[in-house]
């Protein structure tokens, strides 16, 4: 049996694709709030880890597990996982810091199950994931900022920048954290300096797209469309819902976009 691939629902993979790769996802906690239409979120705990990781060393022969969740820095379930972790001998559960959150993660989960799936052992799946993460990037478009602000990922000064300069900002997931780096005061704007940073980043190579939106189907089409006119030859691009748990804070209307950059034609593409 083939080292085992867990993750969580942050990581907004398709049904069809978890049970394509046979990829494991733990959901995230959603809370509604008592009396009120808001919901917050919760990370996992280490007994919730402990459990989900022990079935799939079980399940996969004991050749081991690659776990992979959102950003210590947005969520208490990675210390939960390293804690998990530990309850396992020789290292046989592995807690990758991803340091990013949404499809990027996903996408670096899929290629360590597509080489899990040939054979491949546990430092290999652990190298391309990473390998995958280091090549990605992930950017967020608001219709607003208070849904974001209230539920404490951005800083305050952060949140303020965003409401003085721009009525609809973009941000990008850097180290774990969200930083202001688009300041536009349109959705079109948005958009169009949302393709000229992938642009910029593809450097004429052939990338995979993963955009999400919350609400906002229609506009994901657009942005898509936007995308498949630009991108060069060889790439890809997949639209999708937003996950509920990354959905609450962002707000309707957001429309996320997570890319996976192409250093060498021979790089394993998530939809290959």
């Amino acid at each position: 049996m083939p080292v085992r691939i867990v993750t969580d629902s942050s990581a907004g993979l398709p049904p069809e694709v978890v049970e394509e790769l046979g990829i494991t996802v733990i959901d995230l906690h959603l809370m509604s709030e008592d009396g009120h239409d808001d919901s917050s979120t919760a990370g996992l705990s280490s007994l919730e880890l402990v459990a989900a990781y022990a079935r799939q060393l079980e399940r996969g022969g004991d050749e081991g597990v690659l776990a992979l969740h959102l950003a210590k820095e947005l969520s208490s379930t990675w210390s939960a996982a390293v804690q998990a972790a530990a309850v396992f001998p020789d290292e046989m559960v592995r807690v990758v810091e991803t340091g990013s959150v949404g499809m990027a993660v996903g996408a670096a989960a899929m290629t360590a199950a597509k080489l899990a799936s040939e054979g491949a052992d546990l430092d290999t799946c652990q190298e391309i994931a990473e390998d995958t993460l280091s090549r990605s990037a992930t950017w967020v478009y608001l219709h607003g900022i208070e849904d974001i602000r209230r539920s404490g990922r951005i800083s305050t000064t952060t949140a303020l920048s965003a409401t003085l300069l721009a009525t609809k900002p973009i941000m990008q997931v850097k180290e774990g954290r969200l930083e202001l780096v688009g300041k536009t005061r349109t959705q079109a704007k948005a958009f169009t300096r949302l393709v000229e940073l992938v642009i910029e980043r593809a450097g004429g190579r052939p990338v995979f797209v993963a955009i999400q939106h919350n609400d906002a189907a229609e506009a994901a089409a657009h942005l898509e469309d936007m995308l498949g006119e630009v991108l060069a030859e060889g790439s890809s691009i997949m639209a999708l819902p937003m996950e509920t748990t990354l959905a609450v804070h962002t707000g309707a209307g957001a429309v996320g976009v997570s890319a996976v950059f192409m250093s060498h034609p021979e790089d394993l593409s998530p939809v290959q």
